[in-house]
């Protein structure tokens, strides 16, 4: 039998090998009780829903339930830290998400490190952001945008779904790379926020795509630009702010993770398991309808793409010097 490097690694001590032969006989019978994947957001999100559909597809591929608990509160570090305390056994796993790699730079005193006591599973979805105003707002295009800023001078307050958040940050780099400013006007969750500014409440925002889309497709929200390196099959004629910003690119993620022990045969069953579920058809018709697209990575993969986020926001978060609420 031929091992893998992460394997190979494994079994370089009498002890270490002892673990990985029994790693790879529970890898076998797992699992064997119910599995807990942990969400740190409120039901019926995007992080819910996805958990919840992959969650059924892994109750039916392996036998046991899959269960979903929301653990909602802090900015996901609630469920986080249940999870990187969890037993590295594989019957607790996490909906890790991209604020994961944002909130060391916001948390500095967290009771736990992301990357050194979570290991990332399998990738659920990648969706992007969508720069939009109220069509009241006489700009249409970013271009607009920037000079409609740079003539008006605190004028214009750009909104988010949180301090802190995928939509936070990205406006922080759209102003630094623009060369302008702007007073961020926070929001607790995308809900209020798409609110106030069909009402003209605030004139601009980063949003999430699936929670915009049915207000720009009816005319009621205006996209100027996406935050993916590409345009989007959902909004085709949209450009994305990298033609206006070179080298401009913001994504969030979904994924699921589990303690850093975990053995890695469990990992990668699960990886190999919900990777199988990403392929399938209907699941892909499911998270298109939602705008977004699967994200089949290896776990390796997944735990490089951490390292990077990580190492990007906390230079963005100190450079706008974003402070948590």
């Amino acid at each position: 039998m031929q091992l893998s490097r992460r394997k190979f690694l494994h079994l370089t001590t009498p002890a270490a090998a002892l673990s990985a032969i029994s790693g790879i006989a529970t890898a076998q019978t797992y699992p064997m009780r119910p599995v807990h994947i942990v969400v740190g957001f409120a039901a019926g999100g995007p992080t819910d829903i996805l958990a919840r559909l992959i969650a059924q597809w892994l109750s039916e591929r392996l036998g046991q339930s899959f269960v979903v608990e929301d653990r909602p509160g802090a900015a996901t570090n609630i469920a986080t830290e249940e999870v990187a305390r969890a037993l590295p056994d594989g019957y607790t796993l996490l909906a890790a998400v991209s604020t994961n790699t944002i909130n060391p730079a916001l948390y500095p005193n967290l009771n736990f490190n992301f990357i050194h006591d979570i290991a990332m599973v399998a990738g659920l979805t990648r969706s992007a952001e969508v720069l939009e105003v109220n069509p009241a707002l006489p700009i249409t295009s970013v271009y607009e945008l920037i000079a409609y800023v740079r003539a008006n001078p605190g004028k214009l307050s750009p909104g988010s779904f949180g301090t802190g958040t995928i939509s936070h940050v990205a406006g922080v780099m759209f102003t630094k790379e623009a060369g302008i400013e702007m007073v961020h006007v926070p929001y607790r969750g995308s809900a209020p926020l798409v609110v106030d500014l069909l009402a003209g409440q605030v004139p601009v925002a980063f949003d999430n795509i699936q929670s915009s889309i049915g207000y720009i497709k009816a005319g009621k929200l205006r996209a100027l630009a996406v935050t993916s390196a590409t345009r989007l099959p959902w909004l085709p004629d949209v450009p994305t702010l990298g033609d206006f910003l070179p080298g401009y690119e913001v994504t969030g993620w979904i994924g699921v993770a589990a303690p850093k022990r975990t053995p890695v045969t469990i990992i990668d069953r699960l990886n190999k398991e919900i990777n199988t579920g990403l392929a399938d058809p209907r699941i892909a018709a499911r998270v298109a309808d939602m705008a977004s697209t699967v994200f089949i990575a290896s776990p390796a993969d997944l735990d490089e793409l951490v390292i990077e986020q990580t190492a990007k926001w906390n230079k963005v978060v100190q450079e706008g010097r974003i402070k948590a609420e």
